[in-house]
């Protein structure tokens, strides 16, 4: 009965959030990130804050049972898109508590296994300098 009480509470308070940010026509994108120079999201916004997880879901288990990689809703294109770099050029955990996944997640009180298995960073393509010669377009 206690589990239910809270839950409810937390769901009625990032009901109340999510409407009050939409009202305020706030941004929660982090700035530097690529998403701030977007005009919008893969969707609407009001339909991420809303759908974001069902879409994450249901692209995991495209991905796990038929192998579909890098559709419209991927994590990995959501963490390209929305992660930000320090003043050295170097990306920001997208979990951490300033940045935009781990702001929203902080504030509501949720913490998503995700990130237990993918990179909270994009991962850097590897340079063709250490690849073999053959692997480089190189013939003998």
């Amino acid at each position: 009965m206690a589990n239910a009480l809270v839950k409810g509470c937390l769901i009625s308070a990032g009901l109340v959030w999510v409407l009050s940010a939409q009202a305020a026509g706030s941004s929660y994108v982090v700035p530097g990130s690529k998403a701030a120079s977007e005009k919008s999201c893969v969707e609407p916004t009001s339909f991420m804050r809303r759908n974001h997880m069902e879409l994450i879901e249901h692209q995991r288990d495209e991905t796990v049972h038929s192998g579909i990689r890098g559709t419209k809703h991927s994590l990995a294109g959501c963490i390209q898109c929305h992660m930000s770099r320090d003043s050295d050029g170097t990306p920001v955990p997208i979990n951490r508590p300033d940045q935009f996944c781990g702001a929203c997640h902080s504030y509501m009180a949720v913490s998503p296994d995700c990130f237990g298995c993918h990179a909270t960073v994009p991962t850097p393509a590897p340079s063709t300098a250490a690849l073999p010669r053959q692997q480089q377009g190189e013939t003998n």
